[in-house]
């Protein structure tokens, strides 16, 4: 048996680069061992099989982000637990980003757009600096669609004062564009919208919230992603 090297070392000698282009090959998830992709330069190897990705490029990949059908239950915000829900293992197997799965992409993912803990839907998790300003400085012109089930009975002309007429947490709420789905669900379609909002807007014209889900943000939607899984926003796909 050879005397274990590290991995980078290897890949050096393999591909007649340097050891500091060895390294990023590795960390970009270009090199498999045995078959099996391993991302850490220091990997020690002896008699593996070790190979370069013919498609490799030095270059490193973009930040991820990640689209997730959050379930009801999870908290999203404050060190919440919907994002241990992202693992390699519950990525959505529609998924068609083309984006390669990297370990990378599981690290410092921050959570945007509020979504509370009862609710169900879209969440975003980025790395990527451009979708953070994109919906944190821009988030009150981007559009939210949910659609709520409610129970009781609403209240006169209450239709149109959701639409328009309501106040939540002492400010005129702007118009928006809410219907009936059938006879226990509505469709809301709003902007800058606040945790607790649909809730309070929906209890002011005698309804009471029994679920809810979030299916876009923007021009991005849930689609048929299942409940606990995620996707990759693609190159390309704007909120």
């Amino acid at each position: 048996m050879t005397d274990p090297v590290r991995l980078s070392k290897r890949v050096a000698e393999l591909v007649g680069c340097s050891r500091a282009d060895a390294e990023r090959y590795i960390e970009n998830g270009w090199v498999r061992v045995d078959g099996e992709v391993v991302e850490a330069p220091q990997h020690p190897v002896s008699d593996e099989r070790v190979e370069l990705d013919p498609d490799a490029v030095l270059e490193a990949p973009e930040p991820a982000t990640v689209l997730l059908h959050k379930p009801a239950g999870f908290d999203a915000f404050d060190g919440g637990d919907a994002a241990a829900l992202v693992t390699p293992a519950t990525r959505w197997e529609g998924d068609a980003s083309g984006v390669r799965l990297l370990k990378r992409h599981f690290v410092r993912l921050t959570p945007l757009v509020p979504l509370e803990a009862e609710a169900s839907g879209l969440i975003v998790l980025t790395q990527d600096g451009r979708v953070w300003r994109r919906l944190t400085e821009d988030a009150a012109q981007i559009e939210q669609e949910y659609v709520v089930e409610v129970a009781g009975e609403i209240a006169p002309y209450g239709l149109r004062r959701l639409n328009h007429g309501l106040r939540y947490q002492g400010r005129e709420l702007p118009p928006c564009k809410v219907s009936w789905q059938n006879e226990i669900r509505l469709r809301f379609a709003l902007k800058d919208v606040r945790p607790g909002q649909i809730q309070d807007m929906c209890a002011q014209v005698g309804l009471k919230v029994v679920a809810m889900r979030r299916l876009r943000i923007g021009k991005v939607s849930l689609a048929k992603m299942p409940p606990g899984e995620w996707r990759y926003l693609p190159v390309g796909e704007r909120f």
